[in-house]
């Protein structure tokens, strides 16, 4: 998909609208990853795709349009998080709407929204940089070396960091990190 959008071979608004369109929810979903406000992650999101417009012209083609935007986005986000405004003021934390399952027992899609809801809570509670690694390889299912491309590191820094994070969520989740189950 990423392959069909150049910035040569389109004006800057299509470039935009193109990335728009096809990364825009992940891009959503990435910024909540740090932010934890579903209407923050929006204005945000709104913000990373207006510093991709500006910048689109600097983009040098020495990754992919769409590595490019994760390191937009991810800068974004931790500058938001270092920012005066956020450390100053308290904002509401809401909580992301539960998609509408369409099959299965109620009881059990319950169970399900729960269970996953808690997971999604403890993932939440780890620093930063371990939190991004889950996000990108069990949410968006990334390997260790577009996971590297994207954050600018040594692929052995992301399969430390990764085994540090899965023993992280191991220990939250109240298993022993060495009984051999891992998350």
């Amino acid at each position: 998909m990423e392959e069909t959008i150049t910035a040569s071979s389109l004006s800057r608004d299509q470039v935009v609208e193109e990335l728009m369109t096809n990364y825009g929810q992940e891009v959503l979903q990435l910024v909540y990853t740090y932010v934890h406000d579903a209407p923050l992650a929006e204005d945000l999101t709104q913000e990373i795709f207006i510093k991709c417009y500006k910048a689109l012209s600097t983009y040098q083609g020495h990754s992919s349009l769409k590595t490019w935007l994760w390191r937009i986005a991810i800068n974004h986000s931790k500058d938001y998080i270092k920012s005066w405004y956020k450390k100053n003021v308290d904002v509401t934390e809401t909580k992301v709407l539960a998609e509408a399952l369409e099959t299965g027992d109620l009881l059990e899609q319950v169970v399900q929204n729960s269970e996953d809801e808690a997971l999604f809570d403890i993932v939440m509670t780890l620093p930063v940089k371990y939190r991004e690694l889950i996000y990108f390889y069990y949410f968006e299912d990334y390997s260790i070396q577009e996971i590297a491309n994207i954050l600018s590191l040594n692929n052995n820094t992301v399969k430390t960091r990764l085994r540090k994070a899965r023993s992280l969520l191991q220990k939250a989740l109240g298993g022993n990190p060495f009984d051999g189950n891992t998350f």
